[in-house]
């Protein structure tokens, strides 16, 4: 993540905090010029379009120049500060030939100077050194580590964003000597869709192939194909319309924000959304919940209707294994997860957004309360880190807490169901016989409709409402 300008000077680069985002907001800067800074020490603070993040330097020095003012949007592998390590530990790496990785000269050469074996962690999350090292391609226009970040990014299943215009020309000399760069399924695409890839020109960093290159030269023997597509374009821009200026306010979507509004109308555009509604007496999930306040299993952690019916939808789950998957277009596969990272919506200052908790179906009652309680806290504080958002399977979105009885949620992208929670309040209900005040919510669940028909859906949600009405249930089936 750093460059090097004059023989002292490096340049540290905005990285990818987010396993394929592309920008990120410099929200704080930490340091000023002429601040000393040592290797680890956090220099400011980003928000990139799923969580705030700090960034540590990876070498020791002084400061010399901050490029972007607080508030700027960065694009990913945009110097943002530069620093003098002349005199520092790190000066002798800056006389490490540039030539077989420009781009990254520092963590690899390091390690080898001080002895160590550890490479610096950007974000809190990282490997330490291989002892083995991948030989440098031959051609000289794509760097070992720019070419495997790139395909790990692809392997992750974001898109890259268009290279900036100083880098579009290094894809360009190894198209005609290598093997076009592209990951499997992109291969398996291009095949099928019968497109040579020595002929297709690559948008993504460093000369990598995407699903969306492979399209784009079949659309070009076939324009018609596209045409639909590109035409809703303008509409949209120009469907906002001022009317009194001097009485509005507009805000800039960047962020959590700008991320949320892709997500959503990628998923409400891709997967055919079905939803279904049921409402159910929870009274006696109700009772439940203050019996497990008082149980000394729970104490200190928080025990709420939540927590019952997460357990409820992991049995449902469980029950129903074929509701956990999801929908891969490019190997025209359906991926079954056996596996639940159970996430949760969860409203914050800077927008929506959905950690979810790994293997959520082999907690217990107690620990899942405890995962859940610490999801909460870290969303509220602002402190949810990339891979805590990332390899959800199914979601709950809990929007009675807002007084609403239920709501259509839409897919988060890459899951096949989520289920809306409606407000728990008390209702007449026909109790053993009888009309009586009972406390009563609606579930509704969305699914994706390629993969999860509308018994698989039913099951689903019918066994969640079975296990909140009967919670004995969360026994005799689990």
């Amino acid at each position: 993540m750093t460059t090097m300008t004059e023989a002292s000077v490096r340049e540290f680069k905005m990285p990818d905090v987010g396993e394929g985002l592309t920008e990120a907001e410099i929200l704080k800067w930490y340091v000023q010029p002429g601040d000393t800074v040592t290797d680890g020490q956090v220099v400011c603070e980003v928000e990139t379009a799923k969580a705030a993040v700090e960034l540590p330097i990876p070498y020791d020095g002084v400061v010399r120049d901050l490029h972007f003012p607080e508030g700027t949007t960065v694009d990913v592998g945009t110097a943002i500060i530069a620093v003098d390590v002349g005199g520092g530990s790190a000066a002798p790496a800056a006389e490490q030939p540039a030539a077989v990785r420009p781009a990254a000269a520092e963590p690899a050469e390091e390690p080898k100077a001080a002895g160590s074996g550890r490479q610096p962690v950007l974000v809190g999350y990282g490997v330490a050194t291989s002892s083995t090292r991948r030989r440098p391609r031959k051609g000289p226009d794509v760097p070992v580590q720019q070419a495997s970040t790139a395909i790990q990014t692809e392997l992750n299943g974001h898109a890259p964003a268009a290279p900036a215009a100083p880098e579009a020309a290094a894809p360009a000399a190894p198209a005609g000597t290598e093997r076009p760069l592209a990951k499997p399924p992109v291969r398996k695409l291009a095949k099928d869709l019968g497109v040579d890839l020595t002929t297709v020109v690559p948008t993504g960093p460093d000369g990598i192939i995407t699903r969306e290159d492979v399209h784009a030269a079949v659309a070009a023997a076939v324009p018609v194909v596209t045409e639909p597509q590109i035409a809703p374009a303008p509409a949209a821009v120009q469907a906002p319309a001022s009317y009194d200026t001097a009485r509005e306010t507009r805000i800039p979507v960047k962020g959590v924000r700008k991320a949320t509004a892709a997500a959503m109308v990628g998923s409400a555009f891709t997967a055919p959304h079905v939803t279904e509604f049921v409402t159910v007496d929870v009274t006696r999930t109700m009772k439940l919940v203050e019996e497990l306040k008082a149980d000394k299993e729970f104490t200190g952690l928080r025990v709420n209707p939540l927590l019952l019916i997460a357990k409820a939808l992991l049995v449902a789950i469980r029950r129903n294994p074929d509701v956990n998957a999801s929908w891969d277009e490019a190997a025209q596969e359906i991926v079954v997860k056996h596996y639940v990272n159970l996430g949760i919506a969860a409203a914050t200052p800077r927008g929506l957004i959905v950690p979810n908790i790994k293997d959520a179906h082999v907690k217990t009652l107690p620990q899942l309360a405890e995962s859940l309680g610490e999801l909460v806290a870290t969303a509220r504080d602002g402190k949810t880190s990339p891979a805590a958002m990332q390899g959800g399977t199914v979601t709950i979105t809990n929007v009675g807490v807002f007084g609403v009885d239920t709501g259509t949620p839409i897919l988060n992208p890459g899951e096949s169901a989520i289920l809306a929670v409606g407000a728990i309040k008390p209702q007449p209900w026909v109790h053993k016989g009888k009309v009586k005040p009972r406390q009563v919510t609606t579930l509704a669940l969305s699914f994706d409709h390629r993969l999860v028909d509308g018994e698989l859906g039913s099951k689903v949600l019918a066994d969640v409402a079975a296990i909140l009405e009967q919670p004995k249930r969360l026994i005799t089936w689990a």
